[in-house]
Formats: structure tokens, C-alpha cells, sequence
């Protein structure tokens, strides 16, 4: 009798340790799946990641044209080269960049629902309900404003721009060149990362240049706005101007400086001599106020990671320096991305746009959460000297240096820079919007040591331009 009560006992020990094993099983089982499966399911040593891949969300242009998709195969860009740099890749062997990153987590496949309900009913053996395919991302691309930028710039080896809608902050389109295949990045990452010319870096982002000229935008409006200048103002212009121990001058070209303007000739002819004159008559506290109002040098808080513009320090600001910065010289560099979002700030009459490229997250249930901003990035101007500064740069496409930038029946308006660097030849600038009296699309070029803004990136403009404006009136 004692030996079966004995038999028994540990017949009840036994089950009640199997008990607790299975117990301990569960939970574990529930917490891979229901709590920590989302972790596990993003990182990428997980091996089910490739498996899941296929079933990664879309990203779409803003008209629903697919701009990344997924295949039994991998990864899929229609457009390859032309958005390599801001789609980015999505890699088990290299990870993801570009907005398959920033976005990564909303374009992740799934290994089944994932609701708690169904997570735990595949805890408890339920059928797999299968792979859930990723979300789409609805981004504000316009595919032939995109396919003109990129192609335009692809006759240069370096370059960068971007296409904005003045009124949303919408990017259009958005180039750097050299470019890359992302759907070879795993075959080709080690020679793209070791190609010199920094085919991985987005230069209309992250890309840092003196502005030169174009930034005789700013300059001239921050100097209606203080009352150092009016359109009436009137320079004179010989060719050179001593400022302490350094000499300012105009282009080569233009050795004997553009005479007697008023502003607007000032601006169109692009008179470095004028507008050094101009900036120290702003005074370099005020200089670093406005750049505040501009939120130069701040987060444009973008959709993608963005440099920030770099701003000389105020103390080492000398009258020459602050010459210098006048006409977009000096310790100042910006993103073409910040050059574009001052062409929209005058063309949307004084309001910088707050820039964005995601419209929205469409959900299976085809749902659709809009992530455009709610405000704008800044007012640095009030609407009457926007629209002083409008003039002036249409003077510039009239008769000043980009007449390279006009279209028929269209009225533009722009300004061109040269921006002399230490070595090589100066890079090429161009920032214009149009129609100047009810402006659509704003656009910034710059294209790496190529020269004159008003011959390289002006018709670089031009082109973007023209099919920008073509799609939107349609």
C-alpha cells in the first residue's frame, strides 16, 4: 500500500513539473510572439526577415505610380538611379536608408496579424493566417518632374536638386547625382560606399555649398525689410570694392562692374560690389536676426535627415566677412533643399513652406493617415517685401543674368549664383519659381564645379520647370 501511495506521489510530482514546463512554454511562446515579436520581427539578424521580404509594403508616387515593391525575387525600383538616394534600399545583408528606413517599421511585412487575439491563437496552435504584406507609403513625388530633374542632371557628374510646391511645402522632385542602383545593393555595396564621388550621399539634402549669388536673395530682403535699401535705391558699381584689406569683385567677365543701377539692375546683373555694400549696411547683428527669421542654420524638421545650414560664427564677423556673406560667400554653406524653400518663402508672398515628402500611410483596410504638416517652417517676411524681391527676380530672367531660364508665354522668376570654392571651378546655381503672380512649382539647382549658374543650372531650371508646370495645369 505504502509503495503505491510512494508510486503515485511521484506520478503527481512528475506531471505537476510538466505542468509547470508547459506553462513556462506558453508564456514564453506568447511573449516572442505577442510582446517582443515586433522587435524580433525588425531585427535584421532574424533570418524569417528574408523570408518576409517579399511582403514589404509599396511606396508610391503621389499619383499612385509604384516607386518601390516587393517580389518573390527582392526589392523592385522602377525608377533605379533617379530616387536611389531618397527611397533608399531595403537590404538583409546592409539594412535600409532613404525612406525605406525612415518608413521601415510601416513597410515591414508580418509574419501573421498582429492583433493580440490572433497572436495568441497562433500561441495556442491556431492555422498561421499567413504573411500580412507592409503598409504603402504614399509619398508627394511627381514621376515626369522627377524623371526631367534627374536626367537633366545626370549630363554632369556632380549635382543636386529639388522641386517644391510653394504653397504645401510638397517636394515634387528630388535628384542627386552620381547616383546608384538599389536593387543591386547588395551585389555592388562594396564599390558604391568606395566610389569617391559619394554616389550614397543625397546632395539636395546633405549636401553642404556656398550659395554665391543666389543668396543675394536673402540679402536684398532682409534689406527692404530694414529699410537700408528701396527699389529706388541707386549703386555704382566699378568693378571692385575695399573692404579693410580685402577687395571685392564682380566676375571675371566683368571686370569693369556693372556702372550705375538701381536695385533691380543691381540684382539682375548680379553686382557683388552692390550687395557687399548692401550687407554692411544691414550690419552683421542684424544679419544673424534675420537668419533667426529665415531659421537658417536650424532642423528643417524634413522627412528624410537634412544638414543644417552652417552659419559663421558671430563674433569672427568682420565688415569683410559680412561683405562677403552678402553675396553668399564666406563660412556660409546651405542644402539645395534650403535654397529652394527661400525661392518658395518670396514666391508664396513671405511664409517659408515647411517642407515634407510622405503624404500619407495607406493601411490594408485602405485607411489613410496624413502626415503633412500642419504649419509652416517659418514667416520670415511680410508679403510686401516678398513681393518687392518677386520683381527683382524677375528682372534677372528678363534681362539679367538668367534669361537661360525663360519660357514662353510664362513668367519666371529666378536668380543665378557662381559660387567660387578654394579649388576647382565655381559650382553652378540656379533658384526660380513660376508663374511668378500665381506660383506652382519652386526650384534650386546647383551642379558641382561647372561654372556659371546662369548657363548650366538656368537651363537645368528651365526643364524641370516646364514639365512641372505642364503636369500640374493639367
Amino acid at each position: 500500500m505504502r509503495s503505491t501511495r510512494g508510486v503515485n506521489e511521484s506520478i503527481a510530482r512528475l506531471g505537476t513539473v510538466f505542468a509547470l514546463l508547459f506553462v513556462v512554454l506558453v508564456a514564453r511562446q506568447v511573449w516572442v510572439q505577442v510582446v517582443d515579436g515586433a522587435r524580433v520581427s525588425a531585427n535584421s539578424h532574424n533570418p524569417r526577415a528574408s523570408l518576409l521580404l517579399p511582403y514589404r509594403g509599396t511606396i508610391v508616387a503621389r499619383d499612385g505610380t509604384v516607386l518601390a515593391h516587393s517580389t518573390a525575387r527582392g526589392r523592385v525600383y522602377p525608377y533605379g538611379a533617379a530616387l536611389a538616394q531618397t527611397l533608399g534600399y531595403a537590404s538583409i545583408r546592409y539594412g535600409t536608408s532613404g525612406l525605406e528606413a525612415a518608413f521601415d517599421k510601416e513597410l515591414q511585412g508580418h509574419a501573421a496579424a498582429s492583433d493580440p487575439r490572433t497572436q495568441l491563437r497562433g500561441a495556442f496552435g491556431a492555422p498561421d493566417a499567413g504573411p500580412i504584406r507592409g503598409t504603402t507609403i504614399v509619398t508627394t513625388i511627381e514621376p515626369r518632374v522627377q524623371a526631367a530633374l534627374y536626367d537633366a542632371l545626370s549630363a554632369y557628374p556632380r549635382g543636386a536638386g529639388v522641386a517644391i510646391d510653394p504653397r504645401t511645402g510638397e517636394v515634387l522632385a528630388i535628384a542627386s547625382v552620381p547616383s546608384f542602383d538599389p536593387a543591386a545593393i547588395d551585389k555592388n555595396f562594396a564599390t558604391i560606399s568606395a566610389d569617391s564621388r559619394s554616389p550614397l550621399l543625397n546632395r539636395a539634402i546633405a549636401g553642404l555649398y556656398p550659395p554665391g549669388s543666389s543668396f543675394k536673395i536673402v540679402t536684398a530682403a532682409d534689406a527692404l525689410d530694414a529699410g537700408v535699401v528701396t527699389p529706388e535705391s541707386v549703386f555704382v558699381d566699378r568693378g571692385t570694392y575695399k573692404v579693410g584689406s580685402f577687395l571685392v569683385h564682380d566676375d571675371s567677365g566683368e571686370s569693369n562692374g556693372t556702372g550705375r543701377q538701381d536695385l533691380a539692375g543691381a540684382f539682375a546683373l548680379s553686382s557683388n560690389v552692390d550687395f557687399a555694400q548692401i550687407a554692411l549696411g544691414v550690419d552683421a547683428e542684424r544679419w544673424f536676426q534675420y537668419a533667426a527669421r529665415w531659421r537658417l542654420g536650424e532642423s528643417l524638421g524634413f522627412t528624410l535627415p537634412a544638414e543644417r545650414d552652417h552659419l559663421p560664427v558671430p563674433d569672427t564677423v568682420s565688415d569683410s566677412i559680412l561683405a562677403q556673406l552678402g553675396y553668399g560667400q564666406a563660412d556660409l554653406t546651405v542644402t539645395p533643399m534650403r535654397m529652394a524653400l527661400i525661392g518658395s518663402t518670396i514666391a508664396s508672398g513671405g511664409t517659408e513652406p515647411h517642407p515634407y515628402l510622405v503624404r500619407s500611410i495607406r493601411s490594408h483596410d485602405g485607411r489613410e493617415r496624413s502626415l503633412a504638416p500642419g504649419a509652416p517652417l517659418a514667416v520670415p517676411l511680410t508679403p510686401e517685401v516678398a513681393d518687392q524681391v518677386r520683381s527683382l527676380m524677375l528682372a534677372v530672367v528678363e534681362r539679367g543674368t538668367g534669361t537661360a531660364a525663360a519660357l514662353p508665354g510664362i513668367r519666371v522668376a529666378g536668380k543665378t549664383g557662381t559660387a567660387t570654392i578654394a579649388t576647382g571651378r565655381a559650382h553652378a546655381w540656379f533658384v526660380a519659381f513660376a508663374p511668378a503672380d500665381a506660383p506652382r512649382v519652386a526650384v534650386a539647382i546647383v551642379v558641382e564645379n561647372a561654372g556659371y549658374g546662369g548657363s548650366v543650372a538656368a537651363p537645368i531650371a528651365r526643364r524641370v520647370l516646364s514639365v512641372a508646370l505642364s503636369r500640374i495645369t493639367k
